[in-house]
Parts: C-alpha cells; structure tokens; sequence
C-alpha cells in the first residue's frame, strides 16, 4: 500500500516505531543498532528503515522537523499503516538548570500554543498526556539499565526563531523543562487515534548557558536515549 507521503508496504513498518527528526538520525540508527536493515521508504527524502533488534521488528521513520510535519507522517502510520505505538527519540533546549548537557528527558505532558490539535479535531486544550503504560515501561527500562532520566513536561513550540525568549514563564507556567517542535503533534494524533506515544528526549543544548551540541553530535551521540527505546520496545 502507499499514503500521500509513504510508499512502504504494509508488512514492512512494524508495530513499534521509533521517530527521530533527522532522516541522517534515522539511517544512522538502523545502521548501527538493527540487523537485517531494509529501506522502506524514501518519499521526498524521508529514509525510514525496517530491521530487528534482539529479534523484535523494528521501523526507524523520521518525522522531520516541527509540529506539522510530524503530524503527517505519525497520522499515517497509526492510521493508514496501523502502527501501535511510536516513540519520538529526539533533542531539545532545556529550561530548567537541573537538566544538562546529554540528560535525558521523558516526556509526561506535552504543553503547546500551536493550534494543531485544535484545527486537527478540535481539542481545545493545551497539553496532551502521553501514553502512561509506555511512559511507564521506558521509566522501568532505563532503571534497568541504570541510566538516569528526568521526567516532566516539555513545551512543543511551532517557532523555532523565536524574537522574545519565553523560557521562564514556560516553566513556570507549563512546569515545562525545556522546549522541542514535535511531541504535542504525536500526542495529539495518538489520543484522536487511540494509540500510543512517548517521547525521549537528549538535552542539546539550554536556555541558561551557552553549552551546546553540534550538528554531528546531535546526529551521533545519543546512544543512551536510543537504547532506552529499543529495549523498551521489546517489552511493548
């Protein structure tokens, strides 16, 4: 089968799919984390990637960048390619001074001002639960694992260049701990589909110093954060 934006055949993206922003992130995880890798999809330069880990079928599908273009591309999948559960692995500025460089933030609440969920199908609120149950095997996941995580809410914003920094009164306001463009969209759409969602999240970088990844570090250096979502996904 194929969608306006995916030409994959059905029995080719699994149940699980793990979403990074990146199409570069994607190929690189699937590469160097899945085996028996197939390409299987390239619309519009969307490289998702279909493998095994530890014998689990597993789809790596990039969203692309903000709100809009993940709200295609996970539609798609819980809807037309009855995916169950996806789980956004991607980077974010951090608010609060407690998350640094490299930590890892699971996501409870996504809080947003953009107007997707409400032209979408007309929720009217701000902020979207993820899935508990998910959340919940990630959290057991990573203490398995013996990697530390923060929990808490993120702000999903649709300006990436934004002219006044909102930092502060995002935190406190939406108790947010930092900022990404992506998440509300996949909550949105796995609450009006009755699916599930999550997402990790690494701290590139942060409101409250001048610290920061590069381009190739965002890309690479995320291990911690992708481990966590493959062994979760072997419980899901």
């Amino acid at each position: 089968m194929s969608t306006t934006h995916i030409n994959a055949n059905s029995s080719k993206i699994a149940k699980t799919v793990l979403m990074p922003g990146d199409p570069k992130r994607a190929e690189m995880i699937a590469k160097k984390f899945l085996e028996r890798v197939e390409l299987v999809n390239n619309v519009r330069g969307m490289t998702a990637y279909t493998g095994y880990y530890k014998d689990k079928m597993i789809t790596v599908f990039p969203s692309g960048m903000g709100n809009p273009s993940m709200g295609i591309y996970s539609y798609e999948l819980y809807n037309d390619y009855n995916v169950e559960n996806i789980i956004r692995i991607g980077t974010c500025g951090a608010y609060n001074e407690n998350c640094h460089i490299n930590d890892i933030i699971l996501v409870n609440y996504s809080c947003s001002d953009s107007n997707y969920a409400k032209v979408m199908d007309r929720y009217e609120l701000n902020y979207i639960e993820a899935s508990l149950d998910l959340n919940k095997v990630i959290l057991d996941t990573a203490n398995n694992l013996n990697l530390k995580i923060h929990t808490g809410n993120i702000f999903s914003s649709d300006v990436f260049y934004e002219k006044t920094d909102n930092s502060k009164w995002r935190e406190e306001n939406f108790k947010a701990l930092g900022v990404e463009m992506e998440s509300f969209a996949l909550f949105n759409n796995a609450r009006a589909l009755n699916r599930k969602a999550s997402c990790l999240l690494t701290v590139s970088d942060t409101f409250y110093s001048e610290e920061k990844l590069d381009a190739k570090e965002r890309e690479q250096n995320l291990d911690n954060m992708i481990l966590i979502a493959l062994e979760s996904s072997l419980k899901i």
